[in-house]
């Protein structure tokens, strides 16, 4: 009987790069005695390992300030200032936003591109990507290209293959997103895409809203809705990539036709689209219109307040299925969701405590997202990122290989 190789010390030098880094990434500046407790390894390993990395230009130490202390003191790791970014871009069907996003999180520079009101095709959408990353480059001052591309689609993904199978506000269907974008960008790139709120829960559960959260749901409402999912600590995605759709679940078979060719669907009565059509408003579903119906509704507008209280009533009718269904600890509602549960959240809770099974009080936690409208977008960073946190000495080795070519 053949015995399990062990691993080799570079795998194990690897594999512990891997976890500084990532804490690093996930919690911003740590001192040495932190990662050193956290990680169960000896000083001297850690100091031996966040030399390396930085030399690879990935992290940077300093020594902390303020009032004296006994002993030395640690000294604090943290994202390298001029370390690697890469860009992000989050996909609606009114714009494309992209930006430059380093380890830890952290929006280095920003570029937005109109496209609406009609939805953009997915050749226009890669052309706009592309454009972006030399201007977004520029503007974060480096000569290093970024370590790859993360896309935010609102749409169902393979993430595979980079297909966008449906995506239904954007009307592409089977879509070779990712195929398109990898062919076009210039210097060639590592290209990764997911849906929209998977992205954004992604982000939530990392550093924000939903960290220390097992069991928990995020929302998104924009022209469509749809959801992320961790059940037990994971993402739950389904068998080909279409959990969590539940923009398109049928609440009433006579309702408003929706894009996706069915009549009633949930995202037909809290998606910006229907809050405009509540509010009396024949402006497309662009968000400074949204915006504009929100701000009437805190100032105490009785049409736009009313719009706002129906859009809360089905809301919560819907989470009450999610919440029977699922049975999360907390429900992380974006986009213009948000901004219904702070208008309205008394009406969302009463017909979420209504519906569920729960007792009245003890349903789901409703929060909003800590980074807002940037989730998905943030997101996007972190699938751009995974593999070179995942192996800082292979894949800093490639860039910086890459780096020094143009120079």
């Amino acid at each position: 009987m053949s015995r399990p190789a062990a691993a080799r010390p570079d795998a194990i030098r690897r594999h512990n790069l891997s976890l500084v880094l990532g804490q690093v990434h996930r919690d911003g500046a740590v001192t040495r005695a932190e990662l050193t407790q956290r990680l169960g390894l000896s000083r001297s390993t850690i100091g031996a390992l966040v030399a390396d990395l930085t030399e690879r230009g990935l992290v940077e130490e300093s020594v902390p300030s303020g009032g004296p202390r006994a002993g030395r003191p640690s000294h604090v790791v943290g994202p390298h200032s001029r370390g690697p970014f890469v860009v992000a871009a989050d996909l609606d069907v009114t714009h494309v936003t992209t930006a430059a996003v380093g380890i830890g999180g952290t929006v280095l520079a920003r570029h937005v591109v109109q496209t609406g009101p009609l939805p953009a095709s997915a050749e226009e959408v890669v052309r706009h990507i592309v454009e972006a990353v030399p201007i977004l480059q520029a503007m974060v001052g480096r000569a290093e290209p970024p370590v790859a591309i993360g896309v935010s689609v609102p749409g169902t993904v393979d993430r595979h293959w980079g297909t966008v199978g449906v995506a239904p506000n954007m009307g592409w269907r089977n879509t070779p997103f990712g195929k398109l974008l990898s062919e076009l960008a210039t210097p060639h790139l590592p290209v990764v895409i997911g849906n929209d709120a998977d992205l954004a829960l992604l982000a939530e559960h990392t550093r924000g809203s939903a960290r220390d959260c097992d069991d928990v749901v995020m929302i998104i409402g924009r022209v469509g809705v749809g959801s992320g999912i961790i059940a037990n600590g994971a993402p739950l995605r389904g068998h080909d990539g279409h959990a969590g759709e539940i923009g398109h679940n049928v609440v009433d078979a006579s309702g408003p036709q929706c894009h996706c060719g069915n009549r009633g669907c949930l995202e037909t009565y809290i998606g910006d689209s229907a809050l405009l059509t509540l509010a009396g408003r024949d402006d497309p579903p662009d968000e400074v219109y949204v915006a504009a119906v929100f701000a009437d509704a805190r100032t105490g507008d009785p049409v736009a307040l009313t719009a706002v209280q129906q859009i809360a009533e089905s809301l919560g009718r819907g989470l009450a299925s999610i919440v029977n269904t699922l049975n999360p600890q907390r429900v992380i509602l974006g986009g213009s969701l948000a901004d219904i549960l702070d208008i309205a959240g008394d009406a969302v809770s009463t017909a979420l405590d209504r519906y569920a099974l729960d007792a009245p009080g003890l349903t789901a936690q409703l929060t909003q997202p800590t980074f807002g409208a940037d989730s998905a977008l943030l997101g996007a960073a972190e699938i751009a990122f995974a593999a070179l946190l995942s192996d800082p000495v292979a894949n800093r080795s490639v860039t910086a290989a890459h780096s020094a070519s143009l120079r």
